[in-house]
């Protein structure tokens, strides 16, 4: 007995060795591990992976399974606010024209977006920037590509008042239009208990729908225990998107957002795709050109990708990391300090030294996240 303990003692310890020899190694020559070692190296919790490759004044968080929401109890006034939002969302009731719904830029089928390089409104305008996914929407993240929203309430009024979009010149004549659908005020008493249909109800009721799009992903699944939820080349994409491809300096913890904002090199500072971003909202000039990182929640899901719709494909987005960002500002002769800050990457972006067998890994991996 005393023989079969001391051989197991052994073997646990060998065991603890090699995984520790696998770990050093894949710090230290990360891409020359064969699947298996690789996937050894990957079997634990993520505080026994390798190290992140993180900069300097990053504040990184591992990743991690997000943990959702709960859905409302059926019968709840918490579920017949959900359901009154689910409504709505798909009511073009909510625009002037009585054409344009929210989901129409953000359809469930699309990601949550609508598939198109920048969204179409109004009397089929198009907008400046992409439609965002919605999957992390109730996470607490900023909200639009330039942050201009802190709650889901604040980002329904946005798209309704804007021109552009839902083209209400007067919000105010928003509740009236609801309300006189026979079907809609049952449907908020349910919710809200009685009192009319008011523009702040329906906001509400909008959010909550919003706050239940999140799913669990085989990323959730893989970080929770499931070694099984990822293949090889899912994990070797995993490992570079920690170190090697940098990813995990801006794309981190549950939601793989920093929630900070960021120049890329795609202002077009001065062509005629210019939009400065944040600076818009915040009228700093060390602001100008950056925008928020998203979520990578469901990214396969929710193409194309940047604030701009620029990319069609994943491939494409990891190719322009690769090539360090953009340089798409043009400047003047005599640059004043909002030019100056829209033509300054952030130090995050820098050329990478990345294969064809690297992109397709990485690939593989957004496709499970």
């Amino acid at each position: 007995m005393s023989a079969r303990l001391t051989a197991g003692k052994a073997l646990r310890l060998g065991l603890l060795v090699a995984a520790a020899g696998l770990g050093l190694a894949a710090m230290t020559a990360p891409l020359r591990l064969a699947p298996e070692d690789l996937r050894a190296v990957y079997a634990g919790p993520p505080e026994t992976w390798p190290a992140p490759e993180i900069d300097p004044g990053v504040t990184y968080v591992e990743l991690a399974p997000r943990p959702l929401p709960p859905r409302p109890a059926p019968g709840s006034a918490a579920e017949a606010r959900r359901a009154l939002g689910e409504k709505l969302f798909a009511d073009p009731v909510l625009s002037a024209s009585g054409q344009i719904a929210c989901d129409s830029c953000h359809n469930r089928r699309l990601g949550w977006g609508d598939g198109l390089p920048r969204s179409l409104g109004h009397g089929r305008q198009e907008g400046p920037r992409n439609a965002p996914a919605l999957f992390a929407a109730g996470a607490g993240l900023p909200l639009f590509w330039d942050g201009r929203a802190a709650t889901l309430e604040a980002q329904a009024l946005g798209p309704m008042a804007n021109p552009v979009e839902m083209a209400n010149a007067d919000l105010g004549a928003i509740a009236p239009r609801v309300a006189a659908d026979p079907a809609y005020p049952p449907l908020f008493e349910a919710a809200f208990g009685p009192g009319p249909v008011t523009l702040d109800r329906i906001a509400a009721a909008l959010a909550a729908f919003q706050t239940h799009l999140d799913r669990p992903t085989r990323l959730d699944r893989f970080l929770a225990g499931d070694g099984r939820a990822l293949g090889d080349l899912q994990i070797r994409g995993l490992h570079l998107f920690r170190t090697k491809a940098r990813c995990a300096n801006c794309h981190f913890g549950p939601l793989l957002s920093d929630g900070a904002f960021h120049d890329l090199g795609l202002s077009f500072l001065g062509r005629g795709r210019e939009d400065l971003g944040r600076f818009a909202v915040t009228g700093l000039p060390e602001d100008a050109g950056r925008f928020r990182t998203p979520s990578l929640r469901h990214v396969a899901q929710s193409a194309p990708y940047m604030h701009n719709g620029i990319f069609p494909h994943l491939p494409g987005v990891i190719r322009f990391y690769a090539g360090g960002g953009g340089a798409s500002a043009r400047l003047p002769e005599a640059p004043g300090p909002v030019e100056t800050g829209a033509a300054t990457p952030s130090p995050l972006v820098r050329p990478l030294d990345l294969g064809p067998d690297d992109v397709e890994a990485l690939v593989a991996f957004l496709e499970a996240i």
